[in-house]
């Protein structure tokens, strides 16, 4: 018995390594190269944070890392947040890519005592999850649109909140 499980072992490591050098190969046999850094804004519904500022950063060929800054300025609250998305860029067609990818963020919210029957200033968490389509042109913008699924951990807002967002970007 002890030899049986050994040799299944043997064999989900062997195909897990296949399907892992299989990925790398895909990935690299299809990528196209992307803008080393690109800043601009990310300008979303009413679900996210509206406005953004967007920067992109380049890892590797085909992976970036993007930030954002939100601020919401409303008559019952305030608040600002950061969230980071590590994303995968595939090309599509001509300069059409896709991307898809995870992301964090953390933020502060302040509940105006006025409008509300509590004072809440607190710090919040979320996690979200990043998928879109983005055009490069021959000069250096870049347009995006993209959704963004996101988990809230705070006692204001804990729920799914769905993000859909149109990105302008100057490429450098």
């Amino acid at each position: 018995m002890i030899h049986y499980k050994s040799k299944t072992t043997n064999s989900n490591f062997s195909l897990y390594l296949s399907v892992l050098f299989f990925c790398l190969f895909f990935n690299s046999s299809f990528s196209q190269e992307i803008a080393e850094n690109a800043i601009g804004l990310r300008l979303g519904d009413n679900d996210g944070f509206g406005a953004e500022i967007s920067y992109q950063r380049a890892i590797f060929s085909n992976n970036r890392l993007e930030f954002n800054l939100g601020w919401r300025d409303k008559r019952d609250f305030d608040a600002i947040r950061s969230v980071g998305v590590y994303q995968w860029v595939f090309p599509i067609e001509g300069n059409f890519n896709w991307f898809v990818g995870p992301g964090v963020g953390v933020g502060l919210i302040d509940v105006d005592e006025d409008r509300i029957d509590r004072n809440d200033d607190e710090v919040f968490a979320l996690i979200a999850g990043d998928i879109g389509i983005e055009y490069h042109f021959d000069f250096p913008l870049l347009i995006s649109l993209d959704f963004r699924p996101e988990i809230n951990f705070n006692n204001y807002d804990d729920d799914l909140n769905f993000d859909i967002a149109l990105g302008f970007r100057y490429q450098f």
